[in-house]
This record gives structure tokens, sequence and C-alpha cells, in this order.
């Protein structure tokens, strides 16, 4: 039998070695391709959103808004509690010690170390200053130490500035600026290998890891500044695994790109070391002005310290919130600085005797005068852009003073809680006080909580003005000197006007009197209803509203009668602007509250200079202007005497509309131009006139505030003479009734009223005068 041969088992080749498969390796190879492939694209990717942001404009910086500069000189009007007020908000100390941005007070006695500030005139140096204050006035002013001047400036404070949509505030500074010390101190506690790594150090991490052990907490970083860039920069701060890769990809990108240098400027310019309200605090720059007041070049080393320290943990080690344990953090770095040999164990030692020495509040602070900013921003947008504003770093220096603008504001507080018991519903109020010669807006209220920023009753609230408009009806008829003067005779009765349409509209007094024929200056002062829509319907509506739009009135004003009494609608800041040309003898001054606009490194990009348009004859304006002083010694006014000094002499008028909805008063000084409203936002009713809500905030602030009376000059073409106004004639000094008042030549009374005894008071008022 033959065997048949089966068929043999071909044995199975076996893998190569280690058993493993072909096809694991091609897979392998292939996904390793794929993801060099893709890691190559992120890192371009990542390479071109590093060097975007490093090849544009890094940083977005805020404009400043800052105030006017006080300036001190013998004779300067300024009272000693305005003068530690503006100390205050410029960020001064009154501790004493001697440093730049300190003073001490005694009384009415002064020391004040100023810091310095660059204007774009010139270089105001650190100065040392003595001076006394006396009857709100400087005496023995003295430049103790410093470049000698007969007038110094202080530096003005920041009121205000225009952020970003981000909220971020910084102070761009270079490296230069930074003192060295400061550098190695940043270096010695966050990164002491950053000139000799190359973006990541694996070795510094161990380190910082060892020396926090040895503290017994964290005293060192194991990020390098380029990494902690890096974050800051571009990532979040999630804790995962691929954004630490991305990090450290970054930083190697960075590092490859630019130079150290350059990092590390970029750094002191980003971090994040604090928080002001809704605005954020970066860099080191704006970190020395907001916790110091000083120029990141003048800090000490304990100064050093602790806003170095203050990179770990901005609000857990916040000097003003948190002293005690911000002191220990700074003390620690100080230790740090002595084992680096950045200083001495004796520096150290004198460093952590100092106190924190933190401004009380920070000097750069957010909008403390949103009213006033709200309208500074408004006339900006005349010539930049928003985008500009909130990105270039411009300096805006702004017309507000400090002490006025105090004084407005309490003025208007302070009264309107006084007046709320006698008011149903919530009273609101606006303020805008301006210079009388250049229309500088000085201060401005946009109501009764000045820091709210919401409705700016300043400039938004459009209300009647009432008996506001009078002065104009009376300037207008008084250009014709022909037909009108002080002393013509008007008739105070009743009447009626009956319109196309049927309606028929009758006027009334205030009170609701008549008195039949009263001189016009009396119907002015008085404020009489019917006089003023008699004299207003004989010289034409259409010329009155001719007479307002010259004089500033941009909206829109009604042709109807009743415009004659106020319906016309104007805001506080509107009312500034018309009551301005009375104020300079019929000259319109546009309103401003920008002086000048400068780049970030000061030179000068938009100066606002004076402009004058005279728009009315000066002698008619000067009768308005008598009415306007008779309102306030005999008429409408007169109860602001019971706040403010007899000697001042002032010029106002009242203003009120139906059912006291609208309480307004406008006058001026020799110095100052002031409007006041007070009414309800809901529009309804007060038991409060012009006299009653008004007058008292505007008699209040003008009692708080040093200033000159109202004499304004006589111009050509008026003269003075004694008269009998009830009888519109020439009369002698001695008569009763006389009064001295002011006729456009040509326009005075042509008729005499003598009186008897004449001669026997002369010879009286004769004696009188011997003796006095």
């Amino acid at each position: 039998m033959k065997k048949t041969a089966s068929p043999k088992k071909t044995p199975r080749k076996r893998s190569a070695k280690g058993g493993r498969k072909p096809w694991f390796w091609k897979l392998f190879v292939r996904l390793s391709l794929i993801g060099l492939v893709l890691l190559a694209g992120w890192t371009v990717y990542l390479d071109a959103v590093v060097t975007s942001r490093f090849e544009g404009r890094r940083f977005e910086v805020p404009s400043r808004v800052y105030a006017r500069p006080l300036e001190l000189y013998d004779g300067a009007s300024v009272s000693a509690g305005a003068l530690e007020r503006e100390l205050e908000l410029a960020g001064y100390r009154g501790d004493g010690s001697g440093a730049a941005g300190t003073y001490r007070r005694n009384g009415g006695q002064f020391r004040i170390h100023t810091r310095g500030f660059r204007f774009n005139d010139g270089e105001e140096p650190r100065r040392s200053l003595s001076l006394s204050i006396f009857g709100d006035r400087v005496q023995q002013f003295a430049v103790v130490e410093g470049p000698s001047s007969p007038i110094v400036r202080l530096e003005p404070a920041q009121i205000g500035g225009i952020y970003p949509a981000h909220n971020e505030d910084r102070v761009l500074v270079e490296l230069e600026q930074v003192p060295e010390l400061f550098r190695n101190t940043l270096m010695a506690v966050e990164d002491r290998e950053f000139y000799d790594h190359f973006g990541i150090a694996p070795l510094s991490i161990a380190r910082a890891m060892l020396a926090n052990i040895r503290a017994g907490e964290i005293v060192q970083g194991g990020s390098t500044l380029t990494q902690q860039l890096v974050k800051n920069l571009f990532l979040t701060r999630d804790q995962t695994l691929l954004r630490k890769g991305n990090e450290a990809l970054m930083s190697l990108l960075l590092e490859f790109h630019y130079r150290k240098d350059d990092i590390l400027e970029t750094y002191m310019n980003e971090v994040y070391v604090g928080q002001a309200g809704t605005r954020a605090i970066h860099g080191f720059g704006l970190a020395s002005q907001f916790y110091y007041g000083e120029s990141i070049s003048d800090l000490a080393p304990h100064q050093i310290a602790m806003l170095v320290g203050l990179v770990k943990g901005p609000s857990y080690y916040n000097p003003r919130q948190n002293p005690e344990r911000a002191r220990s953090r700074r003390n620690l770095v100080l230790g740090v600085m002595a084992e680096a040999g950045l200083i001495s164990e004796q520096e150290a030692s004198r460093a952590r005797g100092q106190p924190l020495g933190v401004t009380g509040r920070a000097s750069w602070s957010e909008n403390r005068y949103p009213a006033y900013i709200d309208l500074v921003r408004r006339h900006l947008a005349r010539d930049y852009r928003q985008e500009d504003l909130q990105s270039e770093g411009l300096r805006i220096f702004t017309t507000l003073n400090p002490s006025i603008q105090y004084a407005a504001e309490f003025a208007v507080s302070d009264t309107l809680n006084s007046l709320d018991e006698r008011v149903e519903g919530k009273l609101e109020s606006a303020m805008v006080v301006t210079s009388r010669d250049s229309g500088e807006v000085l201060a401005l209220v946009g109501g009764r909580d000045p820091k709210f920023a919401g409705f700016n009753r300043a400039v938004d609230a459009w209300r009647p003005i009432g008996s506001l408009v009078k002065p104009f009806v009376y300037l207008t008829a008084l250009q014709n000197p022909d037909q009108y003067t002080l002393v013509t005779p008007v008739k105070d009765e009743a009447f009626s006007l009956v319109f196309d349409d049927g309606r028929r509209w009758q006027p009334k007094n205030y009170d609701g009197e008549e008195r039949g024929e009263v001189p016009l200056h009396r119907a002015l002062s008085r404020s009489y209803n019917l006089p003023t829509v008699r004299v207003g319907l004989d010289v034409g509506v259409e010329a009155v509203k001719t007479t307002l739009q010259n004089f500033g009135m941009t909206g829109d004003i009604s042709e109807y009668p009743s415009m004659l009494l106020g319906s016309v609608a104007m805001t506080p800041v509107t009312v500034a602007q018309i009551y301005q040309g009375l104020a300079t003898s019929g000259f319109n001054t546009p309103l401003r509250t920008i002086r000048q606009v400068t780049d970030s490194g000061g030179e000068a990009l938009t100066r606002y200079s004076l402009k004058v348009e005279q728009v009315a004859d000066a002698a008619a304006v000067h009768l308005v202007q008598y009415a306007m002083q008779e309102a306030m010694q005999e008429g409408t006014g007169r109860s602001a005497y019971r706040t403010v000094p007899e000697e001042l002499t002032l010029a106002g008028k009242t203003g009120t509309t139906d059912d006291g909805r609208d309480s307004w008063f406008a006058g001026f000084s020799g110095d100052l131009l002031a409007v006041t409203w007070v009414g309800r936002d809901d529009n309804g009713p007060t038991s409060l006139s012009g006299a009653t809500g008004a007058l008292p905030v505007w008699s209040r602030f003008m009692s708080r505030v040093p200033q000159h009376g109202f004499s304004p000059v006589v111009p050509d073409g008026v003269e003075y003479h004694w008269v009998n106004s009830e009888k519109a004639a020439l009369t002698d000094e001695h008569c009763e009734n006389a009064r001295y008042m002011p006729f456009i030549v040509g326009s005075e009374p042509d008729i005499e009223a003598t009186c008897g005894g004449s001669i026997e008071r002369r010879l009286r008022s004769w004696f009188e005068g011997v003796f006095e």
C-alpha cells in the first residue's frame, strides 16, 4: 500500500522582533506625520498671532483728562480748605514727610513739595513751597527749594479718562525709564534666569519649587516672564495641558523673534497690578502713580518691593485694603532683594521699617465728575474720533476748577436736602458755572448726586426757561433807543390775544395783580409778565427770537407769543451760553471745557483759544445789566443777600414755569456766571419759584467762592442821569425817587421834574459830607 504523502503545513512566519506587526508602524508613522503637519500648521498660526500683536500697536492707551493747574503766587485767590482739597485731589499726602507729592498744613500755613509736571509750554520742575493763606488770599509765598519763580503751577489733577472698551488703563514706560533696581528686583522674584533662557526654563521651575519649600510659601514663580507675558497677552488662565502647551510654544516663538529687552519692556507695561472700580490697572508705570503718586523713576526700595510683590496677587495684597498682608509681602520681597545682593541687609532692614506710604486714594481714578466729563467728550467729538481718544494716550487739559466744582456740588446737594420737606416728589437740580470773561466752564453738576454717571441734566434736560427770557425781550426793545429806555412807561394791565383758530391766550402776572403803568426797568427787575408781553409783541416775536439765536440759542424756538414768557425750552448749558453774552456786554463767547489737547509726548495737537463775536449793542446790554442788578438789590433776586455779603454786587434773573415745574436762576458777579435749575424729572409740580428753589442754591454757591463784585465798564454812547423813573423825567440828585440811571446818548428824558426844598437838601448833604 502506497503511502500517500500528506501536504506539509507551511509554518506561519512570525513578525519582526518584538512581535509587532508592520501595519502598526505604518499607522504610527502616518499619524506622526499628520501630527507634525498639524503641529507645524498650528505653530505657523501661533507665530502669526504673536507677531501680529507685537508688530502692530501693542497697547491701547486711554486719553487722560486734567483739571486746570492751580497757580500759586502772592495774592492768589484760594482758601486754605480749597487748597488742601486740591492737593488731595492730585494725590498729595499730608504726612509732611518732605518727599515729592507731600504737604504739611498748620492752620493757614502750608509747606508743599511739588512733583513737577511737563506742560506743553515747558517743564514745571519740582519745588518746595512755603505760603500762608489769610482772608482767602495767598501771602508770604516763597520757593524754599528748587528754581525760584514768582508763580508756580501745581501739576493738574487727573479728573478722568477716556478708556478703551475693555477698560484697561496704563501709562507706557520705556525700559530706560525704569530704575535698574526695579528691573533686577522683578527678575529676582519672578525670573532669575530671564536673560539666559529661551522662553521656558525647566531649571527655574525646579529652583522656584525649592525656594518655595524653604520659605514655606510661594515666593518665586515657576513660569518665566516670557511665559507670564504670553499668558497675559494671548491666553486664558485655564490650567489645561493645551493651554500650557500653547504657552510654551508661543514663548519660544516670542523669544525667537524679539529681543529680551523688548519682551521685558512689554511685560512691565502689560502686567496687571490692581483695580479701580471697573478700570483695570496695568503696568508699573501707572501702578507707581496709582499707589504712590510718583513717577516710576522716583520710587524708593520699599515702594519697588511693594509693586513687584503685587504681581503675585494684586487684589490679595492690595495695600489699601489689606495693609498687613501687603506689608508682609513687601518685606518678603525686600528679603529676596537682600539675598540677591540688590540691596544690603541694613538697607532692607530700614526699608522694612518704612510705612506702606500709599496715597489715601488713587490720584488716577475713575471719572470723578461724570457730568463735566460728559460735556468734555461732546466737545472733543467735534475734532477727534472716539477710537483715537480711547487708544492714543492723548492728554486733555480742561477748564474745570476743582474748588468751584466742590462748592457747586455742595450747594446743590445741601440746598436740595433742605427743600425736600417742602416738595412732594424727588427734587433734582443742575448747575453750570463759567468764567464771566472767557466762557470757560469751571464747574458742572448734572444732578443732586454729582457722582452718578447717568442722565446729565445740565446738558440734556430741555426745560422751559420761564422769565429767564425777559432780559432778551427787553434787550431787543432797548436796542431801539428812540422807542424804549429804562424809564419808558409800559402797561401792566391784562389783555387777551385771540388767534386765527379761535383760541384765546390771556397772560397774567405771577402774583395775579395789575399795576397800571410801570417804568420798564421795574417791569424787568420785578419780572412782571404783562408789560413783558406787551413790549415783546411791540418789537415782534421774530425779533426776540433773532436776539436769542444771536446769543447762542441753537434749538427750536416757537414763534407763539407765549415764547415771550419763556415757553421756549433750553438746557442749563444753553442758558449759560446765552447769559454769557449778557455778562460780557453783548459779546458772544462760546462756552469751552478744553484749553488744549496734546499727544502722549506733550506735543500740542489742538488749542482751544478764546473766541469772541459781538452780537448786540454794548450800550443796550449795559441798560439790561443795570436792570438785572436792580433785580438783585430790589427785585426778585434780593433774597440772595440773606446769604451772600451785601458788598458783593451781582446781576441776575429768576425764572419760574407753571405750577413751579421749573425753578431757574441765572446771574453773574465780576468773576463768575452761574445758572441753576431745580425741578422734578417727571415734570411734576412743586411749590417752588425761581426765588425759592433755584436762587437759594445759586446764592449758597456764590457765598462760598471768593470773587469780585460785578462792576461793568460804562460803554461808549452811554451816559448816566438822575431821573424820576415814575415820571420818566430828569430830576435832581436830592429829589425823592431820584435814581441814577444809564441812557443811550440822546435817549434821556427831555422833561424835568423838580422837587421843592432842593437847596435845603443840598446844604444838608454838604454838611453831612463834611462831617463824615
